[in-house]
């Protein structure tokens, strides 16, 4: 499974931005895609993750309420909404992906940049 992540950029506190991920490869074998995030100097945090065969999706305290993730299996894709966003946002976010019967994130895409800053 391959992942390729976009959408990130500056943008000011207060405001919203979306990621994609585009996914490809042996898609049938995914069974939960989600997004993690790694601010400068932290240790890499997950953010949230959703089923691929459902709408189930859970989220970290820090972002909930404020960030929404969906998905279009149609289209190999998943989306991080994020609004209300907050200079603690700041970090490179990535795209991940477990495979049916593995419990982990074995896949993972190369990471955009979001920077939250006035």
């Amino acid at each position: 499974v391959q992942l390729q992540a976009s959408g990130g950029g500056l943008v000011q506190p207060g405001g919203s931005l979306r990621l994609s991920c585009a996914a490809s490869g042996s898609i049938f074998s995914i069974n939960v895609m989600g997004w993690f995030r790694q601010a400068p100097g932290k240790e890499r945090e997950f953010v949230g993750r959703i089923r691929w065969s459902s709408e189930y999706t859970f989220y970290a305290d820090s972002v909930k309420g404020r960030f929404t993730i969906s998905k279009d299996n149609a289209k190999n894709m998943v989306y991080l909404q994020m609004n209300s966003l907050k200079p603690e946002d700041t970090a490179v976010y990535y795209c991940v992906a477990s495979p049916a019967g593995s419990g982990s994130w074995d896949y993972w895409g190369q990471g955009t940049l979001v920077t939250v800053s006035s």
